[in-house]
């Protein structure tokens, strides 16, 4: 399309256009010299850049749909779609949803996402709020996580308040973790109308700490609450005749100090992993101890290794198995190119969800103690980690083998 930019009519004075107007605009067309420099070309080719940079930032979301099924292997649905072409899937809350690995699956566009927005929303952080820093699109909004096997049930902030009542949910962990933790907050508080009956019970801000925070919903007398611990185990000083260089070690055999306040939680949600890496431990000078010794030799992986089963043996030891559901949420996968995020690498601008399924949990010890919640291949989802964790407390409480109408 080409467009033409004139100067505007002086209104208050009578025209003395002729019908020969088209004409003389068409012979100054012709005469146009792209190559001239004026300062009303470079304001053409400087709104044609705004208009173009505005159209890719704000490109409305229909647009997408209407390519079809599919973009970049995203399952986009359309409504030319035909509802014959595949049997329903079955429910997750059903008998037959049993089988179903809720970790496998595709990114789906929903126009009725998000649940909430983050505006509406005074339990996030400043750093974790997208939109208010300014991103310009909304695109990561509209993403809903579906299981390929069966169809998860529609978050219901309310049903999940109910299914808390009287109880404690805690988050364990590092800042993904406490990721998670703040969006569940703004995710339960959507159905609470009056926002003052959700408080931290210690009168604490929401802001980056070293301890916990509680947060009251007063109505269902359930609290949800985040430790920080991003190892999980004793990060403390080295003991008596430790090898020279060794400033910190991580107690690979003690949980961290704060666990006697996790152990009598109704649902409890550790995360770790994004710490246990040579930056944060042994360029540190901070190495592994087991008992009385340092092990100079161990491993970054052996160590992470040693320290889950340290977990897996306390929630053994000092968790009521038959009161508690505890789950275990992975780390989240790198999403650098070209590099870490010190040496060179970065993001390539990414705004589309990753493709790709989970792996699967082998290690069935540890199955048969902890489920695994796991990260989705894509950052910034907390709020689907939540949507899964919400299907899970309705499966663990729901009457065993009923048929759940969703």
């Amino acid at each position: 399309m080409l467009m033409f930019i004139t100067k505007p009519t002086d209104m208050s004075k009578p025209s003395t256009e002729t019908p020969n107007t088209h004409c003389d605009l068409l012979t100054k067309f012709k005469r146009f010299k792209p190559l001239e420099p004026s300062l009303g070309i470079a304001s053409f080719f400087l709104l044609t850049l705004l208009v173009f940079l505005s159209c890719f930032f704000y490109l409305d979301y229909r647009g997408l749909r209407s390519w079809g099924t599919t973009l970049l292997g995203l399952h986009l649905p359309s409504s030319s779609s035909s509802s014959s072409a595949a049997p329903p899937l079955v429910q997750f809350l059903s008998k037959e949803g049993d089988q179903c690995n809720v970790y496998d699956g595709n990114w789906v566009w929903d126009e009725s996402y998000p649940l909430y927005h983050s505006a509406n929303c005074s339990f996030l952080d400043q750093g974790f709020r997208c939109f208010e820093n300014g991103r310009p699109d909304s695109f990561y909004t509209k993403w809903r996580w579906h299981p390929k096997a069966c169809n998860l049930p529609r978050f219901d902030a309310t049903k999940m308040l109910e299914t808390l009542r009287d109880k404690r949910l805690v988050f364990v962990g590092d800042s993904i973790g406490r990721n998670q933790w703040e969006s569940l907050l703004c995710m339960l508080s959507s159905a609470v109308a009056n926002k003052s009956k959700i408080y931290e019970v210690n009168g604490s801000p929401i802001t980056k700490h070293t301890g916990f925070l509680s947060f009251m919903f007063e109505d269902y007398n359930c609290t949800v609450e985040y430790y920080r611990s991003t190892y999980l185990v004793v990060q403390g000083h080295p003991p008596p005749g430790a090898p020279e260089g060794v400033r910190l070690t991580l107690r690979l055999d003690h949980m961290d100090w704060t666990a006697h306040r996790w152990r009598d939680a109704d649902v409890l949600i550790f995360n770790t992993g994004h710490w246990w890496n040579y930056e944060k431990t042994i360029k540190m000078g901070c190495y592994f101890q087991i008992g009385e010794e340092v092990d100079m030799n161990l491993t970054i992986t052996d160590a992470f290794r040693i320290s889950v089963e340290t977990m897996i043996d306390w929630i053994a030891r000092e968790v009521n198995m038959n009161k508690s559901y505890v789950l275990f949420r992975t780390y989240s996968p790198v999403h650098f190119r070209g590099g870490d995020w010190n040496t060179g690498g970065g993001c390539n601008s990414e705004t589309l969800p990753d493709l790709g399924s989970l792996p699967a949990v082998s290690d069935s010890h540890s199955r048969t103690i902890v489920d695994v919640l796991s990260e989705h291949a894509r950052e910034g989802v907390p709020d689907s980690w939540n949507e899964i964790l919400y299907a899970l407390l309705l499966k663990r409480n729901a009457p065993k083998f009923s048929q759940v109408s969703l």
